[in-house]
């Protein structure tokens, strides 16, 4: 008789078997669907010539992690454009490939490719999911964060609100000027225009958007405000650096008051202007009415969702006071340190003979053109900008050891953009292209010599579809401002010895401000 423990057959039951057999077909068709979509697109990029983009050199390309530090420290320092700059000089192309956070990131300064993207294949492009998370906490949605139906609506909306006759409101705009030219001290002592130009450009934003003013300039109501959305802002641009890891970071104590702060400020006239909805809609269209277009009541129209008013308002409120503000900021830093833009500029204002400017006139004010133009080249206030690819495309050059093919591009991928470095290429702006000099831009009538009549190399206000379409409002607000200060002081002097700085959040403005003494025109 056998005897012994008897051995059992554990069997696997069959539906595990079954899920077992799921998982592998499921690994087995992605890693097909894989194959033929490498297959493919290989295809695609060899018909159109593609070659890779030359590959910045980093210790590891699995996170980009050293590269990502390194942005950080520039960013603390206040170095961050020009170092970005440096890269490109140190790489000898303008176009490279480089691994931030496990993204691979193609940055560029060809004139081709940005009219390509923001233009040619315009509809290929768009911001990207991640930008859109990191800004809409402190912007929501508008024209800024939106792509496709959504961002064509916002800026249906806004168009009227940048037409020649708003731009050309040069009265109104005339009040708030005078505020500033009083709130400038008469007696010699520093102050920091910066402060002051912020203050006017957000009196003159909400006036156009919201029918009244925050009359800053001559109270002190809304300081708190200004200071949040700052500071809201320089939080919302670095957590779209930090795009998807960004979630691993909630937001903090600091930027949940400033966000509640700004809000809380823009709903005060959203429910002003929801209050008049009814008389809104009884009165004429808009184009019928006589009178100024107000933006808000435009919105109130469409739709009685506050935070979508809201949100559309502060989309707005960014770009009219934080770009203008910027660009006199930097110019009148210059102008401090620079006697001889100085003069040149206030014998072309004499020929005003102390009239107050009108629309038609500011445009016969060529040395001025030339002034902010040149700010604009050396100091963009939007130095930098980026799209997602929404399929697989190519852009006209950057790949190849020398820059010069075509580049593939996958869907998913970044390109981003450095206008400050752009800005700087010597191959269109001349060996002095570091060299603040307004006088490219004007035609030299001894010598016959054209000034600068550049194309997608200068982009301060960015091309294409997306355009700013504040760009004439800006450049009028800012002209207008330089020479009724120029009419008001004759002279001034810089009480700041420290170069331009860059003060970078989403937009760039001279760290240190512009801090000088300004003397009064005498009777």
């Amino acid at each position: 008789m056998e005897t012994g423990k008897t051995t059992k057959t554990v069997q696997v039951p069959h539906l595990y078997r079954l899920v077992l057999v799921l998982i592998t077909l499921v690994v087995v068709a992605q890693l097909v669907q894989r194959i033929r979509l490498s297959r493919k697109r290989t295809a695609y990029a060899r018909a159109a010539g593609a070659l890779p983009a030359k590959v910045y050199p980093q210790r590891e390309r699995i996170l980009g992690w050293d590269l990502f530090k390194e942005n950080i420290t520039s960013l603390k320092a206040h170095t961050f454009l020009a170092d970005q700059y440096g890269r490109f000089q140190r790489m000898g192309v303008n176009t490279f490939e480089v691994t931030a956070l496990g993204r691979t990131i193609h940055t560029t300064i060809e004139p081709e490719n940005l009219k390509t993207i923001q233009a040619v294949d315009f509809k290929k492009w768009g911001l990207g999911e991640r930008r859109k998370i990191a800004f809409r906490p402190l912007l929501g949605h508008g024209i800024f964060t939106e792509d496709g139906a959504p961002w064509a609506h916002s800026r249906e909306m806004l168009r009227p609100n940048f037409a020649r006759t708003q731009i050309g409101d040069l009265p109104t705009f005339e009040k708030h000027v005078q505020h500033l030219v009083a709130a400038v001290p008469h007696d010699n002592s520093t102050v920091d225009l910066s402060e002051l130009f912020f203050r006017l450009t957000m009196d003159s934003a909400t006036e156009f958007l919201f029918g009244e003013s925050t009359e800053s300039l001559t109270n002190n109501s809304h300081e708190g405000f200004a200071e949040s959305f700052t500071r809201g802002q320089d939080f919302i641009a670095n957590a779209s650096r930090w795009g998807a890891w960004a979630k691993l970071f909630p937001a903090n104590k600091q930027f949940k008051h400033d966000q509640k702060f700004v809000h809380d400020f823009v709903d005060y006239y959203v429910e002003k202007g929801l209050a008049k909805r009814d008389q809104l809609l009884k009165e004429k269209s808009n184009a019928e009415k006589p009178g100024r277009y107000v933006f808000i009541d435009e919105l109130v129209r469409q739709t009685t969702d506050p935070i979508a008013i809201r949100s559309e308002l502060l989309n707005i409120l960014l770009a009219g006071r934080d770009t203008t503000a910027s660009l006199l900021t930097n110019v009148w830093h210059i102008l401090s340190t620079r006697p001889d833009i100085w003069s040149r500029l206030q014998t072309e204002i004499a020929t005003l003979d102390g009239e107050i400017p009108t629309f038609e006139g500011l445009k016969n004010l060529k040395y001025l053109k030339a002034l902010l133009n040149e700010s604009l080249r050396l100091h963009p206030v939007v130095p930098g900008n980026a799209r997602e690819a929404y399929e697989d495309t190519v852009l006209p050059v950057g790949g190849g050891p020398d820059g010069r093919a075509p580049l593939f591009i996958k869907k998913g991928s970044s390109v981003g953009w450095s206008v400050y470095t752009m800005h700087r290429r010597k191959d269109y702006f001349g060996e002095d292209a570091e060299e603040f000099k307004p006088e490219r831009w004007l035609d030299d009538p001894e010598t016959g010599k054209k000034g600068l009549r550049p194309g997608w190399e200068y982009l301060p206000f960015n091309g294409g579809a997306r355009i700013c379409l504040g760009q004439q409002f800006a450049l009028t607000e800012a002209s207008y401002t330089t020479v009724r200060l120029c009419q008001a002081f004759g002279g001034i002097e810089s009480r700041d010895s420290r170069p331009w700085t860059e003060g970078l959040t989403l937009t760039c403005v001279n760290l240190h401000g512009a801090r000088v003494a300004l003397t009064p025109v005498e009777g």
